[in-house]
Order: C-alpha cells, then sequence, then structure tokens
C-alpha cells in the first residue's frame, strides 16, 4: 500500500473524487488487498459513527411538541388537569412510539444499503469476482440451482451496452441471494437478487434510487423478489439495466 492511494480512500468513499480517479482507484483496489482491506475497514467504520448518530435521535417535531406541552398553561380543575395530562401523555407516548419506529426503520434501511455497498466493493477488490464466469444467461442462471432457494430470469442483452461477467452466491444479513456482475464500458455493476421477505420490510415496497457512498443504486420488488442494481456507473446507466431485469422473460 503507497501513501498516494491511502491519502485517497476517504475522499474515494465519501465520492469526492473526480471519475478520472475514481477508475483509477477501482483498477488499483482490484490488484491491492491491503487497500480493499482499508477500504471495507473505513466503511464499516463509516457505517457504525453513522448507525450510532441516529439512534434515538429525537425528531423536530417531537422535541416541539414536547417544549409545548410542558410549556405553562392556565390553571383550571383538578379533574380537567388530571384529564388533559392524561390525554397528553397517551399523545407524546403516541408519538413518541411512532418516531422511534420510523427511526429504526431508516436505520435498517441505512444499514442494508451499507452492507450491499461493502458486498459491492468486496467484488470490486477481489482477485476473483465471480465463482461463475460465462457472458452466457443460460449457463449462469443454473448454476444457482441448488444454492439459493429461488429462481429468477435474466435478460437477453444482445444489442445493448451491457455484457454479463459472470455470477457468485451472496449474503444480506444470513439471507442467500444471487450477485450477479455486469459491466459497461470500464464500470462493474452488482445486481442483487434476495427474497423480499427477508429484506422488503426494511427496504420498502417500490421503486426506489438511493445514493450510498460514492455510489448509484437502483431498487425494486417484484415477484417476490427483492433487486438491488449498484455501481458508480451513471443513474441512466443503472435505470437501463434495472429496466432490462424487470422486464425479462
Amino acid at each position: 500500500m503507497t501513501d498516494h492511494w491511502t491519502a485517497k480512500l476517504d475522499t474515494y468513499l465519501d465520492g469526492e473524487l473526480s471519475a478520472d480517479e475514481m477508475r483509477e482507484l477501482d483498477i488499483h483496489l482490484r490488484g491491492c488487498p491491503p487497500c480493499a482491506a482499508d477500504v471495507l475497514n473505513r466503511l464499516q467504520t463509516k457505517r457504525a459513527m453513522r448507525t450510532a448518530g441516529m439512534r434515538y435521535r429525537p425528531s423536530s417535531d417531537f422535541r416541539e411538541r414536547v417544549k409545548k406541552s410542558i410549556a405553562a398553561k392556565p390553571r383550571r380543575s383538578p379533574i380537567r388537569g388530571w384529564l388533559g395530562a392524561t390525554v397528553a401523555v397517551a399523545f407524546l407516548l403516541l408519538v413518541g412510539f411512532v418516531t422511534i419506529s420510523m427511526r429504526q426503520g431508516q436505520m435498517a434501511r441505512q444499514q442494508a444499503f451499507s452492507e450491499l455497498a461493502d458486498l459491492h466493493v468486496a467484488t470490486l477488490a477481489s482477485a476473483n469476482p465471480v465463482d461463475v464466469i460465462s457472458t452466457d444467461r443460460h449457463t449462469v442462471k443454473p448454476w444457482f440451482q441448488g444454492k439459493i432457494p429461488f429462481t429468477f430470469n435474466l435478460p437477453e442483452l444482445q444489442g445493448s451496452e451491457f455484457i454479463l461477467v459472470g455470477g457468485r452466491v451472496a449474503y444480506l444479513g444470513q439471507s442467500p441471494g444471487a450477485e450477479l456482475i455486469y459491466q459497461i464500458r470500464k464500470h462493474q455493476i452488482s445486481v442483487f437478487i434476495f427474497q423480499d421477505r427477508g429484506t422488503g420490510r426494511e427496504i420498502g415496497s417500490s421503486t426506489q434510487s438511493q445514493k450510498e457512498l460514492s455510489f448509484n443504486m437502483e431498487t425494486w420488488d417484484q415477484a417476490g423478489l427483492r433487486y438491488f442494481v449498484i455501481a458508480d456507473a451513471s443513474s441512466d446507466d443503472l435505470r437501463k439495466l434495472a429496466d432490462m431485469l424487470q422486464k425479462a422473460p
């Protein structure tokens, strides 16, 4: 590992390098295990700090409601005051429960996206990024039979700029799924497919576009499966591939 590359790793993870520098560092990570391990360690540290900072953090609306509830009020009868206090406490408890539930959902989504970014970076840095190497979808798809508890369809790429490189088994949490590797120009794209019952509640149920660190991401659910497309390629390229996957026969 050289000081030249080490000094750029944090800027790389924050997505602040130029496109040319991003490509150079991507190529370097594929052939330098120490740098790849350093990147993974920094990703995990950033994710842990981000998760810790979001835990139990009250929203501004919640704080305003608390301030209003404890502000000085005109004197009223003991019975009415007691009933009012009871209603206020019940309301605050309800708001607090909803707020905490929303925060937990956001944390779960952020954790899932961070794990997928880690998997994508690990693939970029790996000397053997796929376990089945083939540009033929009829070779790659059957390879997963018996290795994951579901099947999926792959699109025909003839006439497009995308190239299928191969695939491997991946895990999100403890759920096994497929990771397919595509290339477009000099960019490598990871397509992750998992059963939606293991990820749908945390991620959401509709098509979404996300930005995770320096990567673009597309995700959607279809036929009981949850798809994620992640890369440093443009959002338009990811949407094109996502559209082809959704229309795969």
